[in-house]
C-alpha cells in the first residue's frame, strides 16, 4: 500500500543540506520510491527530492513533460517517470532560458531562474542500474531544480533578480495584465 509522505516546507534545516549516496537498492528504497511518486502527483508537482521528505539522501523522482499531438493536446499517460539517484550533471549548454518555477517545499510562490537549456545526467536508476540521460527545455529544468535539491540549494537561490518572485495570486494577476494589453 502506497503512502502519502508528509512534504517539508522553508524554514526546515534540512533543504539546506547536502544529501549522501545511496548505497543501498533493497525494499525499504522501492517503498520510498513508490511513495515519492505517490506525494508528487498527488501535490500536483513534476519533481520531489527526497530531503522534501526528510530524507538526507541522493533521490529525486521527476515526471517529465507529456507528449502532444499535432493540435497541440496532451497525450493521455505520455509523462515519462523518471527515478533518478546519485546525479551528477556531466554536461550543460552554453544556452540558457529563463523560466518560471515554483517548488513543494516553497509553497505559494514562484520565481523567475535562468537555467541551462540541455544538460546531461549521469545517475543510477531505482534498482541501482548505471543510466545517461540527454535532456532539453522544460524537462531539463524539472532536473536541475530537484538535482539542486540534492545539494541544498533552492530555486530562490537562483533567481534572475530579486523582484523576481511573486506569490501565486501576484503572479497570475501580473499575466492577466499582460494578457489584456
Amino acid at each position: 500500500m502506497m503512502s502519502i509522505l508528509d512534504i517539508v516546507t522553508l524554514p526546515a534545516d534540512i533543504l539546506r543540506q547536502k544529501t549522501h549516496p545511496v548505497t543501498t537498492f533493497d525494499d525499504e528504497l522501492q517503498t520510498l520510491i513508490a511513495n515519492m511518486i505517490d506525494t508528487m502527483r498527488e501535490a500536483n508537482g513534476v519533481g520531489l527530492a527526497a530531503p522534501q521528505i526528510g530524507k538526507l539522501i541522493s533521490l529525486t523522482v521527476i515526471e517529465g513533460m507529456p507528449d502532444v499531438d499535432e493540435e497541440g493536446n496532451e497525450i493521455p499517460d505520455s509523462r515519462q517517470l523518471f527515478v533518478v539517484v546519485n546525479p551528477k550533471i556531466t554536461w550543460r549548454s552554453q544556452e540558457t532560458v529563463d523560466g518560471i518555477e515554483g517548488c513543494l517545499s516553497i509553497p505559494g510562490y514562484v520565481g523567475e531562474v535562468e537555467r541551462s537549456d540541455a544538460i546531461r545526467v549521469r545517475a543510477q536508476d531505482g534498482q541501482g542500474k548505471k543510466i545517461k540521460i540527454r535532456l532539453t527545455g522544460w524537462t531539463a529544468r524539472i532536473f536541475q531544480h530537484e538535482i539542486d535539491h540534492l545539494n541544498g540549494e533552492l530555486y530562490i537561490d537562483k533567481l534572475t533578480a530579486p523582484e523576481n518572485f511573486w506569490t501565486n495570486k501576484e503572479f497570475e494577476e501580473m499575466n492577466e495584465e499582460r494578457a489584456s494589453e
